[in-house]
């Protein structure tokens, strides 16, 4: 099962997840898919990846973006998987410490909640150093204007790293590397 991991604030219907599903039914391949749409809480998002993992078949891949990115390296030290980060979250719980007490909104389903220290306690529960560089392709754009794509490279010494110039926190060229995201 390949599981896509989206973003903070984004579900199942951000541009990569779509552009990911469609090029997987395209070539028969659908049935193999899923991204779930995850509860803004970390705890809960995790307990609904952990489902999907416990129901694959064999062992599960990961692609996770941004916050996706985070999750998706606690779940490939945690069991053994293969991830593919596309401009992931580094040292997340720190970043997002500035928001507690925000008012946060889906961007898809204007579903709206208060960022707290509970979110924040439990994103830092899931801070992994990754150790396991050989289960990771990095896919980083350095026009990233959310995220500094030079946390990740230093943060993954030995992985698998494409760094593009230009670009955007989106990974504008997703669908170029979808072929060698499959490969890996």
């Amino acid at each position: 099962m390949l599981i896509y991991i989206h973003g903070f604030n984004s579900s199942s219907l951000s541009g990569k997840a779509r552009e990911l599903r469609d090029w997987m039914d395209g070539r028969g391949l659908g049935g193999t898919y899923v991204c779930p749409d995850l509860p803004d809480r970390p705890a809960a998002a995790m307990a609904r990846l952990e489902e999907f993992i416990a129901a694959s078949d064999g062992p599960a891949k990961l692609i996770g973006s941004s916050l996706g990115g985070f999750y998706a390296t606690y779940l490939a030290e945690k069991h053994g998987l293969k991830a593919v980060l596309v401009n992931p979250c580094v040292n997340c719980d720190e970043k997002l410490a500035a928001y507690v007490g925000s008012m946060q909104k889906n961007w898809h389903d204007g579903t709206e909640y208060r960022f707290s220290e509970e979110h924040l306690a439990e994103l830092r529960a899931l801070s992994t150093r990754p150790v396991h560089m050989e289960r990771y392709l990095l896919l980083l754009e350095t026009g990233d204007a959310v995220l500094d794509y030079r946390e990740a490279v230093a943060a993954f010494p030995g992985a698998r790293q494409v760094v593009l110039a230009g670009g955007d926190h989106g990974f504008s060229r997703f669908g170029e590397y979808l072929p060698d995201i499959l490969a890996f």
